[in-house]
Parts: structure tokens; C-alpha cells; sequence
């Protein structure tokens, strides 16, 4: 079972308290600090966090509906296996939507969105150095963060967000066992380039072979880690 741990404790910054438990553990499942298999209860979670069972109860309930744990009457909550039906299904929708994304950001971007990516490249390209995936994965979902709000999506990138949970668990897993992050940094510099330079089909083009980089290996992480998959 999960250990509970009073250094992982983080103060809740905005939302409500549901959403921050949710929150929470939705970044500890992703970011494989609870793997597959690992039973969790809401009433541990709940004296961790400093919260009541009501919230906690609510974002098991939010984090189930996202097939990220199951919910099961004698076992009780067990933090879920990768479904690479899923995987693909929101792989789909991320980049049938981010294609659009992507060329209205090459007719709309102005010099602030773009300093924005310019910055977010830098400090992708100074995790290179430091070695640090879990940080790399943040900038990277913050760099199509920006793409979307930038084109004024924001919520359309919320909404995809929730259907990404598996497809993230899975980028996360690749970027951990593979040392050759070049290649993400890489593209995500050549889209800057593209956009900055109005370059639509470019910049759709990429954005497909980006979005596609996990679907080269994950056969082979799925040998690997086969216990961490459905």
C-alpha cells in the first residue's frame, strides 16, 4: 500500500478541496510516483492531505471516472494499468484538435505568445542538461499549454486534458526509461520556428509526427513494463 508521507504534503494554492485531492493524485498517478497496482484509500489520503473523507471520496470517484484507479468493494481503490485503447483515443482527439491549433497560432501568434514559447524552449533545453524528465514533462504540457491559449482555446485544452490521462502516463514512462530527449526539445523548437515564420503545413506536419512519438516505442516499453499495462 501507498505509505503516506508528510513531506509529499503540498498546500493547496486555488479550486476546491475535491479538486486539489483530485489534482494531486492525478499528478502522482501520471507521473508514476503511484504505479499500477498500488492500492490507495481515501481515508489515508485524506489524513495526508489535512482534508475530510467527503473530497477525498469525491476525486476517487472523478479519478475512476478517468479510469486512472478502480473502485473495488472488497479490494477497495487500486491505482489502474495503462489501457493503450485509451492511449489511442486521446492521442486522436490531441492531435486532430492541435493540428488546427497549430496553424492558427502561425496567423495569429504575436511577439508576446512567442517570447512565451521562446522562454518555455529555454528552460526545456536547461533540463536537457539537468537530466530531469519529471520537469521536462511539465514544460512540455506547458508548451502546448501555450499554443492553445494563445488562440484563445483554453478550454478546449482543459477538455483534452481530461481525456490525455493514459496517453500522459505513457509519455511520462517513455521519457523515463529513454535518455534521448533531444528529439522532443528538438521539435518543439522547430515548430517555434515554424510558427514564428507563419509556416502552416510545417507547422501541422510536426505537430502529427510529435504528437505520434510515443506510438514508435510503446510496444516495446509495453515488453518492458508489461506489468504497468492492461
Amino acid at each position: 500500500m501507498y505509505q503516506i508521507s508528510k513531506t509529499q504534503s503540498q498546500p493547496r494554492i486555488t479550486g476546491s478541496t475535491r479538486d486539489f485531492v483530485y489534482n494531486t493524485l492525478k499528478k502522482r498517478i501520471i507521473e508514476w510516483e503511484l504505479e499500477p497496482g498500488t492500492k490507495i484509500s481515501e481515508n489515508e489520503i485524506a489524513i495526508e492531505l489535512n482534508v475530510s473523507r467527503t473530497p477525498a471520496r469525491e476525486a476517487f470517484l472523478m479519478l475512476a471516472q478517468e479510469e486512472l484507479i478502480g473502485i473495488y468493494p472488497q479490494k477497495g481503490s487500486i491505482v489502474a494499468e495503462i489501457d493503450l485503447e485509451l492511449v489511442e483515443e486521446g492521442r486522436f482527439v490531441r492531435e486532430n484538435v492541435e493540428r488546427a491549433i497549430v496553424r492558427e497560432a502561425c496567423k495569429e501568434f504575436g511577439e508576446d505568445q512567442l517570447f512565451q514559447l521562446e522562454t518555455n524552449i529555454t528552460m526545456q533545453e536547461l533540463c536537457l542538461k539537468k537530466g530531469s524528465h519529471h520537469r521536462l514533462f511539465e514544460l512540455d504540457e506547458e508548451f502546448h499549454r501555450l499554443l492553445f491559449e494563445g488562440c484563445n482555446k483554453i478550454r478546449t485544452w482543459k477538455l483534452i486534458r481530461q481525456m490525455n490521462s493514459h496517453f500522459d502516463r505513457l509519455r511520462v514512462l517513455r521519457l523515463a526509461s529513454n535518455p534521448d530527449w533531444n528529439v522532443v526539445v528538438t521539435q518543439h523548437k522547430e515548430l517555434f520556428n515554424f510558427i514564428s515564420n507563419g509556416e502552416q503545413d510545417l507547422a501541422e506536419k510536426l505537430i502529427i509526427e510529435h504528437l505520434n512519438l510515443v506510438n514508435f516505442e510503446k510496444e516495446e516499453l509495453k515488453l518492458h513494463y508489461s506489468s504497468y499495462f492492461k
